[in-house]
C-alpha cells in the first residue's frame, strides 16, 4: 500500500488543508473517505499526467486532489474544486510538485540546515 502524506511547505502552510479545512461537512466527509480510500492502496480514481495525478470525485461540483508520487508514496500537493478551475489547479500543483522536488534536492545536497527536514502530516 502506498504511504499517503501531505506536502507542508517551507513555511509551515499547507495549501492541501487550507482548501479541505473550508469544504462544506458533506464534502470534506467525501473528500477524507477518497484519501483514506488512497491510503488502503485503491487509487482507481487517479489519473496521472506531466507527473502529476489528478484524484478525481464524483460528488456535487467534482471535487479533485492533486498529488505526486515519490517511489512508494503519495505527496497530497492541494485541493481543487471545478472543471472550471481544473487548468488553474492543475498548474498550482506543477508547481508545489516542483517546490517539493527542489526542497529535497536542497537538502540531499546538504546545502541547507541540516535540521530542516520536508515536513509531513
Amino acid at each position: 500500500m502506498p504511504r499517503v502524506v501531505e506536502y507542508i511547505r517551507k513555511d509551515d502552510s499547507s495549501p492541501y488543508k487550507r482548501w479541505f479545512d473550508n469544504l462544506p461537512v458533506q464534502a470534506a466527509t467525501k473528500v477524507a473517505t477518497a484519501q483514506l480510500r488512497m491510503e488502503l492502496g485503491n487509487t482507481s480514481n487517479i489519473k496521472w499526467f506531466s507527473g502529476i495525478g489528478e484524484y478525481r470525485i464524483d460528488w456535487g461540483p467534482g471535487y479533485r486532489i492533486y498529488l505526486a508520487q515519490d517511489g512508494d508514496t503519495l505527496i497530497v500537493l492541494f485541493g481543487g474544486g471545478t472543471k472550471a478551475t481544473q487548468p488553474a489547479d492543475i498548474r498550482k500543483a506543477q508547481a508545489l510538485f516542483a517546490e517539493y522536488k527542489g526542497r529535497k534536492a536542497e537538502l540531499a545536497k546538504g546545502s541547507v540546515n541540516t535540521e530542516e527536514t520536508l515536513s509531513w502530516r
